[in-house]
């Protein structure tokens, strides 16, 4: 046999044993025996490069580390799912697609959600070209080196009697086993390293690293759900769909059925709950869609969330723990925030150590004190929260909890404004507020700094190197160098990323400003009806900002007082500035003239 057929050979079993092992879930051979068949693989290759194809098994790590990760635009959105709480919100669902289709037989597709992160494969006939992140799901970023590490994701697709689309997407979820997750958190453990916090947490970090050979030692698996942009084929509904991909070789979750009837949902969902502790991944509720593919398209989206889908949520998961102290907090807005502090406690598949008491009133109003024995939860499987006090087991003498007016950090006595029930520290150059601050405008979401994270943000601040966002742009790499744990080449990289930020939306730059109650998507809808023209921000009057929509009172409100405070127009007075990047230039310029700006009191 020839070296090239042999090649082929290899590639097609090493494939149909990835399908058999992942899709099917039924492995034909011993992980010894795959190896031998591997390295042969690996072997011929390495002999005859001339015979090395992108789609072969052995390039799945094949690429070098990257620099930073490239945004592309989604072809179709990939949208949230709106929540039902409860199987009322279920019932009231089901009701509303009945209206709307003016039909009392509907058909759904049922389904685990995964607790894990979405993404997005692209196949152009048939071989895997890209793989994004849901991002905001309008636009994501590309990570197809990091995807290629997961064995489950085919490189070409498996051949079926048709021919395969010249554009195919397909979404699917990433997630980390239980087993795997415990096993990953004893290497993490042996190796000095930081322990991750929970399967979900592990599988983002994984998939966003830069060097795809971290990706490949960490145990990633994926189900795939749903389709994005398909060109050169149609499907009638979702059945057909998951039929054709399965046959593909894209692994689908064994647990998806077709239910006929509401009763048959709220079963499905029930039933689900039941099993969640047993089943080997974490999820956090059913998926419920609508089956026929032409009555989807007639109920249409909405701004973030298709109205043919919804996530039908668990109850929250619970257990007791004591309360061993509550630290106060200090924000980035001087907001003074009660967390308590407890024993490590397992609930809803997460270790959780503390939880926000949110304010004073909170606190008198549940009667929660140090010491005390309570009940937690993870509101939604992600939040935990102090549910009530268990005062039957509370200690002998203990007293109420009342914070201290003064704030942990600068020693200035908070206030308490009549409109909120929060204590807020008003000293501008508090130090805890400072460091807040500047991490929210370096932030992913915000303006996104790369290297520029919370130990270095720390030492600046506290080495009284910069004081406010304006002076990130005028460091020096002798300023970076002095810094614990950061080399000549660190502080390059991160002067890179400095410099590199400055090319940004108006979008990101107002949300990275740290105006009370704006966030992403508002900063989005703000811009957008300001034609991207930063001083008709500045100058807009309330009216004509409740008039935008999703724009309220109490937004309007912060954008007014944000600028109508001296401190936060000072760097913007010069000339009319209407994109970052001018701004950024002008800080090298003015900056004796720039004062700190993200506080709006």
């Amino acid at each position: 046999m020839s070296v090239k057929k042999r090649i082929s050979e290899l590639r097609q079993l090493i494939e149909k044993h990835n399908y058999d092992y992942y899709v099917k879930e039924n492995p034909t051979i011993s992980d010894g025996e795959y190896d031998i068949l591997f390295r042969e693989l690996e072997s011929l290759e390495q002999n005859n490069p001339n015979l090395i194809i992108r789609s072969s098994p052995t390039q799945r790590v094949g690429s070098s580390a990257i620099d930073s990760f490239k945004k592309v635009n989604h072809k179709v959105p990939m949208l949230s799912l709106a929540n039902a709480m409860n199987e009322q919100e279920l019932r009231a669902f089901d009701k509303r697609l009945k209206d709307n289709l003016n039909s009392e037989n509907i058909a759904y597709i049922a389904e685990p959600k995964l607790d894990g992160i979405g993404v997005e494969l692209i196949y152009e006939n048939g071989s895997f070209e890209r793989g994004l992140t849901r991002g905001d799901g309008l636009v994501g970023e590309d990570i197809t080196h990091n995807l290629k590490t997961i064995f489950s994701i085919p490189l070409k697709l498996l051949k079926t009697e048709s021919s395969f689309p010249k554009i195919f997407e397909v979404r699917g979820e990433v997630f980390i086993k239980k087993e795997d997750f415990k096993k990953l958190n004893r290497e993490q453990e042996l190796s000095e390293k930081p322990l991750f916090a929970n399967p979900r947490n592990a599988a983002s970090g994984s998939l966003r690293q830069l060097d795809p050979k971290i990706t490949a030692s960490r145990p990633l698996s994926i189900y795939c759900y749903d389709a994005g942009y398909i060109d050169g084929l149609t499907f009638d509904n979702h059945s057909e769909f998951l039929m054709t991909i399965q046959k593909w070789g894209l692994p689908v979750n064994s647990l998806i059925k077709k239910v006929n009837s509401i009763d048959h949902v709220l079963d499905y969902h029930r039933k689900l709950e039941k099993i969640r502790e047993s089943l080997p991944y974490e999820i956090d509720g059913t998926v419920f869609k609508l089956e026929n593919y032409n009555d989807r398209q007639i109920l249409g989206t909405r701004s973030r969330s298709p109205r043919w889908a919804i996530a039908g949520k668990f109850k929250a998961q619970q257990a007791t723990t004591i309360i061993k102290k509550i630290d106060v907090q200090v924000g980035r807005t001087g907001a003074l925030t009660p967390v308590a502090k407890f024993n490590p406690t397992y609930v809803g598949g997460v270790t959780v150590t503390r939880a926000t008491l949110h304010n004073q009133d909170e606190i008198t109003r549940k009667d929660i004190r140090e010491e005390d024995t309570v009940l937690i939860e993870r509101a939604g499987d992600v939040i935990p929260k102090v549910v009530k006090v268990i005062k039957q087991k509370r200690p002998q003498g203990n007293t109420p909890y009342i914070i201290d007016p003064y704030c942990p950090s600068c020693g200035e006595k908070a206030v308490n404004l009549k409109s909120e029930s929060v204590l807020r520290c008003e000293n501008f150059s508090c130090p805890k507020q400072v460091k807040e601050r500047i991490k929210h405008f370096c932030s992913k979401s915000a303006m996104n700094i790369e290297g520029l994270g919370e130990k270095i943000i720390e030492q600046l601040v506290d080495k009284n190197i910069i004081q406010s966002i304006d002076q990130i742009f005028i460091l020096d790499k002798n300023q970076l160098s002095d810094l614990e744990k950061v080399g000549e080449k660190s502080a390059t990289n991160l002067l890179n990323a400095i410099a590199h930020s400055k090319k940004t939306t108006l979008a990101r730059f107002i949300y990275a400003l740290g105006i009370r109650n704006i966030g992403e998507h508002t900063s989005k809808i703000i811009t957008n009806y300001f034609n991207q023209i930063l001083e008709k921000i500045q100058t807009a009057d309330y009216q004509s900002l409740i008039e935008i929509d999703e724009v309220g009172p109490i937004v309007a409100e912060s954008i007014i007082n944000f600028w109508s405070n001296e401190n936060n127009n000072a760097v913007l007075v010069v000339d009319k500035i209407n994109n970052v990047e001018k701004f950024s230039e002008q800080i090298k310029i003015n900056k004796d003239r720039i004062t700190d700006f993200l506080i709006s009191k």
